[in-house]
């Protein structure tokens, strides 16, 4: 890249290649790219002598996209399906129908339904999740999907856009503006009549037209490292949606002996364990941060010691968002050693959740100090030449004297 020569051609595909996606794994150097010649290639991205895989599937390939610990890929293709392969075999490991989920609307140059116009569109960028239990897929629809890779099953579905000045947001159009020379929407009203139909099936148009419609479209999507947001490039524009609990009720196991006097009564008690444990249980933020902050730095092993991994889990969660605006830095720092040293193996989003608020809180910290330290060497500096400039002039004085 530093000097921008050709390093290795890939050759083997019969037709375009739309998606490359690499191997995320620390130590692999597989690239796995997809074509519209209805085959995915799995590549040595070092070594091009080396044969590569070939996996055949039954309709053009759309999108590839590696799970976040390269152990399995996903494919989209034209016939709207999602299939899953584990690299190392090249097995196909599952598979997702999306043909009833995407429901696409009809634009206004179409002349058949929504329903049968659905039958040609499809996914056309994929995105596994952090922990790779989800998958999102948006494509030629005005609606995002997303997926459990373990259920194979769809969990949600959002809505980009309700703009209808967009094309193919409607499922229906007005039968009343249907005639024989069709859609009347279509017919530019100017006064001079010099008026250009396009051709049918045409996708470029006049670009003097005065109104233009871009039909509503998903080009991509991708989830954030921290698995707390996702990010959409629509027609409509960049689309970011988030996951914020500070403003919703979402209690976990609730019961009704939890209750915020319980829980503060059972920190009056020292009981530091159970009162964290129902803290996160109840999931109401100042409460949560009021009890930890509550604990002794010299009682923090202990508790660490006894909350189970679940409550573990979801306490450096809690403290990757607090440690970005809360001034007990230290304290915190102290938690998380803790927590990890206890715990066999974490989700990834929830390490590049701390890694992510730790880096911020230390930009912001490294500001203020690198701003007081080059004061600091700016005030001594101008001390000293000031003190010189005060020794000459009394020189000067006992001289002319």
């Amino acid at each position: 890249m530093k000097v921008g020569r050709l390093l290795e051609v890939l050759a083997g595909h019969e037709g375009p290649v739309v998606s490359l996606d690499f191997n995320p794994g620390l130590t692999s150097t597989e690239l796995v790219s997809a074509s519209w010649d209805k085959t995915v290639r799995i590549w040595n991205a070092i070594d091009s002598s080396m044969s590569n895989e070939v996996v055949r599937l039954s309709s053009d390939c759309l999108a590839v996209a590696y799970r976040p610990d390269g152990k399995e890929f996903a494919v989209a293709t034209l016939d709207c399906q999602i299939s899953f392969f584990d690299p190392s075999t090249a097995r196909q490991t599952g598979y997702i129908d999306g043909k009833n989920d995407l429901a696409s609307g009809r634009s206004d140059t179409d002349l058949i339904t929504a329903k049968k116009s659905q039958q040609g569109k499809a996914f056309t960028s994929i995105c596994y999740s952090a922990d790779g239990d989800f998958i999102i897929a948006g494509g030629h629809s005005k609606f995002v999907c997303i997926y459990s890779r373990i259920e194979e099953l769809i969990v949600k579905r959002y809505e980009v856009t309700q703009n209808r000045s967009l094309d193919a947001v409607d499922d229906f159009i007005n039968r009343r503006k249907m005639t024989e020379f069709g859609n009347l929407d279509l017919v530019e009203m100017r006064d001079d009549g010099k008026n250009k139909i396009s051709l049918p099936g045409a996708k470029k148009t006049d670009m003097a037209a005065r109104s233009f419609k871009p039909e509503i479209k998903v080009f991509s999507i991708q989830f954030s490292p921290t698995n707390h947001a996702w990010a959409v490039a629509s027609t409509e524009g960049l689309l970011i949606y988030s996951l914020d609990n500070r403003t919703l009720f979402d209690p976990y196991m609730l019961e009704e002996s939890i209750t915020p006097a319980s829980i503060r009564n059972a920190k009056k008690e020292k009981r530091h364990s159970d009162a964290i444990m129902m803290s996160l249980r109840l999931n109401e933020t100042p409460l949560i941060k009021e009890v930890i902050e509550s604990v002794p730095p010299t009682d923090i092993e202990i508790c660490a010691l006894n909350l189970p991994d679940v409550y573990v889990e979801k306490l450096l969660e809690f403290i990757a968002c607090a440690v970005e605006s809360s001034k007990f830095i230290e304290f915190y720092l102290i938690w998380v050693k803790h927590l990890i040293v206890r715990t066999r193996s974490l989700p990834l989003n929830v390490l590049l959740s701390l890694q992510k608020g730790i880096q911020k809180k230390y930009q912001d910290l490294s500001k203020l100090a690198y701003f007081n330290k080059y004061s600091m060497m700016l005030i001594k500096k101008m001390g000293a030449s000031s003190a010189g400039n005060e020794s000459s002039e009394e020189e000067n004085m006992e001289m002319s004297m």
